[in-house]
């Protein structure tokens, strides 16, 4: 005898989210339920496409469709009813602040990185170089066209092996011509990277903000439909104190801070093997315990993520040392992305009736 649609949804409640700790039925992440010839479609409402926890559930989920001689086809959908309508930027499912309290931490480093390595899994992936002054996303990320013109004069963004990428890089006629801009025209700009690019549909718009927490990044904070932010620094006490100012910056602003990366957290010699910490060690711990925030990982000092701006900042060989640290950083912020994303949805389902899903998978 054939498994029911009740039957099936009561065995879906035995998996567990691994971050909330509840599982996915009482969480409201499962928006349907239908079987038919032998199928069992089942939407999910999971927002973070690639993400290792993500696709660990719904591993589990076709295990149980397996074990009840079922075939599986796995949607995701999030939408107005669980609280993801934005008008801004609708086709992007999620924005990721990358900051850092002060420049020359590896705040574009780790955010080319992460971009690419979204994109390496197999996400759709654009990359916003919203620090106007410093714009170095085109030496890390080098496009492989010009930008190009809709006939409504929106800007459609090059691509850098598949990421999409706008900066203010290609605005200037020289690599070293200087963007002279003051605040009015800074805010300008931001905007027209927003509302005038023809992103196309994304998993993940990642967006290099300016270090500091100036009025370009309050702006953007304000503007746009930020899933998260992710903020950089490196053990040294005063990278630290600039650190801990962007994070009250982010939860003035009800901006969920997905987590720290520490950067050039070490060096590892590499004639003996030993480890070093040359700006200090934990520094970034303190940071972690006092706002309650996860330490995301530490990426070590090596010559395959130098400084920003060198032609070994982005890491696109397996068997390079650090390859390891960075692949940990990009799978945990799409975590974390995930994790904060079915927070919202099981906030806004805990309002609903009580008898929405058995009412949405029985006849």
């Amino acid at each position: 005898m054939s498994i029911t649609e009740h039957e099936l949804k009561i065995k879906l409640e035995g998996i567990e989210d691994p971050d909330i700790g509840e599982d996915i039925i009482s969480l409201g992440l499962v928006n349907d339920v239908r079987i038919e010839d032998e199928t069992a479609r089942i939407s999910l409402a999971f927002n973070a496409p690639y993400a290792p926890s993500e696709m660990e559930l719904g591993n589990q989920i076709r295990e149980i469709c397996d074990e009840a001689g079922l075939e599986v086809d796995l949607r995701a959908h999030v939408g107005e009813e669980h609280g993801f309508d934005d008008e801004v930027l609708p086709r992007v499912r999620n924005v990721i602040a990358v900051a850092s309290g002060k420049g020359g931490v590896g705040k574009t480093t780790v955010a080319a990185n992460l971009a690419a390595g979204l994109e390496k899994r197999g996400a759709m992936v654009g990359i916003l170089d919203a620090d106007i002054h410093g714009p170095n996303i085109p030496k890390i990320l080098p496009v492989e066209s010009e930008p190009g013109v809709t006939p409504s004069e929106d800007i459609v963004p090059p691509r850098s092996d598949g990421v999409r990428v706008i900066s203010m890089g290609f605005m200037t006629e020289e690599d070293d011509d200087p963007a002279i801009l003051r605040g009015p025209m800074v805010n300008k700009f931001m905007m027209k990277f927003l509302e005038g690019v023809e992103w196309g549909r994304l998993d993940y718009l990642i967006v290099d903000l300016p270090p500091g927490t100036g009025d370009a990044t309050l702006n953007l904070l304000q503007s746009m439909p930020v899933t998260g932010s992710v903020v950089v620094t490196t053990p040294q006490e005063m990278a630290l104190e600039d650190t801990r100012k962007g994070i009250q910056m982010f939860n003035k602003h009800d901006t969920p801070v997905l987590g720290v990366v520490e950067n050039m957290s070490s060096f590892v010699c590499p004639s003996c093997g030993d480890q070093h910490g040359l700006f200090g060690t934990d520094g970034a711990n303190s940071i972690v315990e006092k706002y309650d925030v996860p330490l995301i990982g530490q990426i070590p000092i090596h010559p395959d993520f130098g400084a920003e701006g060198s032609e070994g900042a982005l890491v696109k060989d397996d068997e390079s040392p650090v390859q390891e640290s960075v692949e940990e950083v990009v799978g945990e912020i799409a975590d974390r992305i995930g994790e904060t994303n079915r927070r919202t949805v099981n906030e806004h389902t805990s309002d609903e009736p009580d008898d929405r899903l058995p009412t949405e998978v029985e006849d």
